[in-house]
């Protein structure tokens, strides 16, 4: 293994998990982002107001999202699986 090679397959498992995981942080945050915001217009300062709707978004998307997830999940170990006699060499 040359240290392209090791770096190539660093690079596409960090492409992956951030494809995989990009959707539910960013909904995460925006959620977060519009609790606070509403909390500030009006005035409640509750801290755990913030953590219910965050958690119902992020199962949400979780929920929506996980055939996809699992597909690119499965196509990258797949391909990992497929080329291990090429690591080898």
């Amino acid at each position: 293994m040359t240290p392209e090679f090791v770096t190539s397959i660093g690079k596409d498992t960090i492409e992956v998990i951030l494809m995989v995981s990009a959707p539910v942080l960013i909904v995460g945050m925006v959620v977060g982002l519009v609790v606070s915001i509403i909390q500030a217009v009006t005035q409640i300062q509750e801290m755990t107001l913030s953590f219910v709707p965050k958690i119902i978004a992020v199962f949400l998307v979780l929920l929506a999202l996980a055939p996809w997830m699992m597909e690119v999940m499965i196509k990258y170990t797949s391909q990992i699986f497929i080329n291990i006699p090429n690591y080898v060499r």
